[in-house]
């Protein structure tokens, strides 16, 4: 059987239908109004993606999910893409003044967003190489073909919901190879 530390009482926990034993457990400890409106089977579909998925935009976005599900908030609300978002920064500019994105390659989830900052050696854009973008993709919206950021600190925020590899450059310093990868999972 299982070997439980000195002082300690071993606990078997047995699974009833096909919950796990996670949510007998809260069932069990929560003596609130909370308890009886949860949406008791949704927080353990939540939280077995957690456990068992090997994807990591998966189990980040179950993980949001079974939090704001304990936490009380609506099914309705927490099963929106917008919720378990998140926003990765890239520098435009090294901080020792090189031409180049930083980081070079990033990874983010379908719904992300990705914020690019001026932060050295400006002016900078971002812009999409049009044979590099995932099919079904306007590169004209995704791009600052007209615009520039001048300035340090300035900003450009864009959401992809669409799913593959994404190459992308600054206009003005191409030819000094500043390029970058946007992986979107």
């Amino acid at each position: 059987g299982p070997r439980c530390p000195p002082g300690h009482p071993c606990r078997t926990r047995t699974i009833s239908g096909n919950q796990s034993p996670m949510i007998n457990s809260l069932k069990g400890n929560i003596k609130t109004n909370l308890a009886a409106h949860m949406d008791w089977i949704d927080l353990n579909h939540n939280l077995n993606t957690v456990v068992m998925s090997d994807n990591r935009c998966s189990r980040r976005q179950a993980m949001a999910r079974a939090a704001g599900l304990a936490a009380g908030v609506t099914a309705s609300v927490v099963a929106s893409p917008a919720y378990a978002a998140e926003t990765k920064e890239v520098l435009m500019g090294s901080d020792s003044g090189l031409l180049a994105f930083v980081p070079q390659k990033i990874t983010v989830c379908a719904g992300d967003s990705v914020k690019w900052i001026n932060n050295k050696s400006g002016p900078h854009n971002v812009v999409f190489d049009e044979e590099g973008i995932p099919a079904g993709v306007d590169q004209e919206k995704i791009s600052m073909i007209d615009e520039q950021l001048g300035e340090e600190g300035e900003s450009f925020v864009m959401k992809f919901a669409t799913a593959g590899e994404y190459a992308y450059y600054c206009e003005p310093h191409r030819g000094a190879g500043m390029q970058g990868v946007l992986v979107v999972t």
